[in-house]
């Protein structure tokens, strides 16, 4: 792919947006790259994902504003739909996702990074949502995910103020996990995928679709829907190799995602 690149190491697999010059901004062509590795992702022996920006300024400086001047309302809700559906592919994978924000993380590249898991963040990282102050609306969910993410009332303030917030007052209202230094960044999130890679497949996939299915429904619902996936883990060969040597009280062996 031309602007975006992906690498397999172990069971973690990283992709990186690659239009460095351009601070990584998306366009259809960024979009579409986007699209295509997410796709190919191989779910059999990738059980995290790091999602990361080129450079050491900017994690993604939201979409392309020249390509956005002269855009019909036909043309917007295009773009807007393509961007939809690639976040939301991202937030669909089976394995968890972790965004390692590198710097800016504006517009777009604050909604890519809602659409991941997990966000580590540089110290040098900002995130904001411009676009009222660009005439338009978020386009790529932020208006719905910022808020189940934040809170209403601090959502609603960053998108109307078009106010950036810091890598420090980003961690406190919990958009981030975790901030670091930035040149210890990659090494803090491999260290973080690799401990979620270390668990049992099967059973972190049934844990992020346990709560993400469960945060769409009433509590009724959703703790219904949490004997299936428990359910669905038991009699699997990692279930009997963990709990099997729990109970030898010896270190299990690998789990092997059956």
């Amino acid at each position: 792919m031309s602007y975006v690149k992906y690498e397999q190491k172990g069971f973690v697999g990283i992709v990186t947006i690659d239009r460095e010059k351009a601070l990584n901004a998306l366009n259809a062509e960024v979009m579409n790259d986007l699209e295509t590795v997410i796709d190919a992702i191989d779910a059999e022996k990738t059980r995290c994902v790091i999602i990361t920006g080129a450079g050491q300024k900017s994690f993604v400086a939201g979409a392309d504003i020249g390509a956005m001047c002269h855009m019909s309302k036909a043309d917007g809700r295009k773009f807007s739909a393509m961007g939809n559906a690639t976040f939301r592919k991202i937030e669909k994978l089976p394995m968890p996702v972790i965004a390692a924000v590198n710097g800016y993380a504006l517009g777009g590249g604050c909604e890519l990074s809602l659409s991941c898991d997990i966000r580590i963040a540089s110290e040098n990282a900002r995130f904001g949502q411009p676009e009222a102050g660009l005439g338009i609306t978020p386009g790529f969910g932020g208006t719905q995910r910022l808020a189940r993410t934040i809170g209403v009332g601090k959502a609603k303030e960053m998108i109307y103020t078009c106010r950036n917030v810091k890598a420090d007052e980003a961690l406190q209202i919990g958009l981030v996990n975790a901030v670091y230094p930035a040149d210890q960044l990659m090494d803090e999130c491999m260290k973080l995928a690799e401990r979620i890679a270390g668990n049992a497949p099967i059973a972190v996939r049934q844990c992020k679709k346990a709560i993400n299915m469960g945060l769409q429904m009433d509590i009724d619902s959703a703790t219904a829907l949490e004997p299936e996936l428990f359910g669905s883990c038991c009699n699997t060969e990692d279930q009997r190799n963990a709990m099997t040597a729990f109970c030898e009280k010896r270190k299990h062996d690998p789990f092997v995602g059956k």
